[in-house]
């Protein structure tokens, strides 16, 4: 999933974008009308989160000209004018949510699922299956022959990753760009260690692995 965030507070723009890489999205940010509003019209995101005050482009103006340009991605109008009169303008102009400042971070990204659901249609996939392993994407919940997995969010990613990718040969070049969004390559075990974590989760108990470490390439989920 991927996030726009048009926020000129950089505080707020930082602390909403950590939140939303928590939860396993990937985060733009602008900050400011004008640059949000390209951003907005020539990515694809599944969602924005905008503010209303902006420079150069207010975020009303922004929303505006985004409906009107048929864009429809869902957005969550995140503001300090919480009057009655403020909301229903947010609404008019094509909001499909709108939260006052300040908010509950849990409370946001509840609300961001909900649009991601309201968005999402039906005939899309929601759920990736290799074997007895499964995730539910809409509810970022993992099991293994109905047995829940406690997955933290990084370990989440990057097995969704790998389910995506099941049957391939996935080295560790592509998992530190598409997981961790390192565009070089560190010398580190976060890979290394990740992967037994993930492992351990997944695999163990059970009399068939799932997860394999292919020597001198990098790492195959597959079901033999």
């Amino acid at each position: 999933m991927r996030a726009l965030i048009i926020e000129d507070d950089h505080e707020v723009a930082s602390f909403v974008a950590q939140a939303l890489k928590e939860a396993g999205f990937v985060t733009d940010t602008a900050h400011d009308g004008r640059d949000g509003l390209f951003m907005a019209a020539n990515e694809n995101y599944d969602v924005i989160i905008l503010d209303r005050m902006l420079p150069t482009k207010d975020g009303l103006s922004v929303l505006k000209t985004l409906r009107a340009t048929e864009i429809t991605t869902p957005v969550l109008i995140l503001s300090a004018l919480g009057d009655v009169r403020h909301r229903i303008d947010g609404l008019k102009s094509g909001g499909d949510d709108y939260m006052v400042k300040p908010f509950s971070v849990a409370e946001l990204l509840a609300r961001v699922q909900v649009l991601l659901k309201r968005t999402i249609p039906s005939n899309a996939e929601s759920e990736l299956t290799v074997g007895e392993l499964k995730i539910d994407l809409l509810s970022r919940k993992a099991s293994r022959a109905g047995v829940e997995i406690d997955l933290k969010p990084k370990e989440y990613k990057l097995l969704e990753f790998m389910m995506r990718h099941a049957g391939q040969v996935v080295t560790r070049t592509i998992l530190l760009e598409q997981v961790w969004d390192y565009n070089f390559a560190p010398q580190t075990n976060v890979i290394d260690v990740h992967m037994s974590r993930l492992r351990n989760k997944i695999d163990k108990g059970y009399p068939n692995e799932l997860l394999h470490t292919i020597r001198g390439a990098g790492y195959c989920l597959r079901e033999d």
